[in-house]
């Protein structure tokens, strides 16, 4: 496992990257991490590189080739907050979002691997009352000038008189 706090990319972002190589082999996501264009996958590669070394270094892990990315995501971190100044006196605020990545590897021979969630039974979903359906509704005729034709009524104002 290893964790990159308050790093300067957001979460949002980094989730785009960290999506391709969720479940991949290590030696897979490396390379296409070398090759994502953009600035959170040298980000992420780092994190990954560190997630490596402690398995080797702390687990005693031999083999790296059978190490896989079981873990993978980016929470959001404390947002910098800025105030630019604009026309009239106005300010409009800017927010630089900052993110925690972690990644996790196992190997599936130590039985390390992250099991699959249990299957939650489905039940069938409530029935609804059926509504009947709404009367089609046509839209308000224009009246043109050229056509001639009664003036429609004001809106909220009487009916003009009629003359007799």
């Amino acid at each position: 496992m290893a964790r990159a706090r308050f790093v300067r990319v957001s979460a949002r972002k980094a989730r785009l990257v960290l999506d391709q190589i969720r479940g991949k082999p290590v030696a897979e996501a490396l390379a296409t991490l070398e090759y994502t264009p953009r600035a959170a996958a040298r980000l992420v590669e780092k994190v990954l590189r560190s997630a490596v070394a402690n398995a080797e270094h702390n687990h005693q892990v031999r083999d790296l080739d059978d190490l896989r990315v079981v873990q993978a995501y980016a929470d959001g971190g404390p947002v910098l907050k800025r105030v630019q100044p604009r026309a009239m006196g106005r300010a409009f605020s800017i927010k630089h979002r900052t993110s925690h990545l972690t990644i996790g590897v196992s190997d599936e021979v130590n039985g390390a691997i992250a099991a699959p969630a249990p299957a939650r039974p489905s039940a069938p979903p409530p029935a609804r009352a059926e509504r009947p359906a709404a009367p089609a509704r046509r839209a308000p005729a224009r009246r043109s000038a050229a056509r001639g034709g009664p003036k429609p009524a004001a809106k909220g104002g009487r009916k003009p008189k009629e003359k007799k």
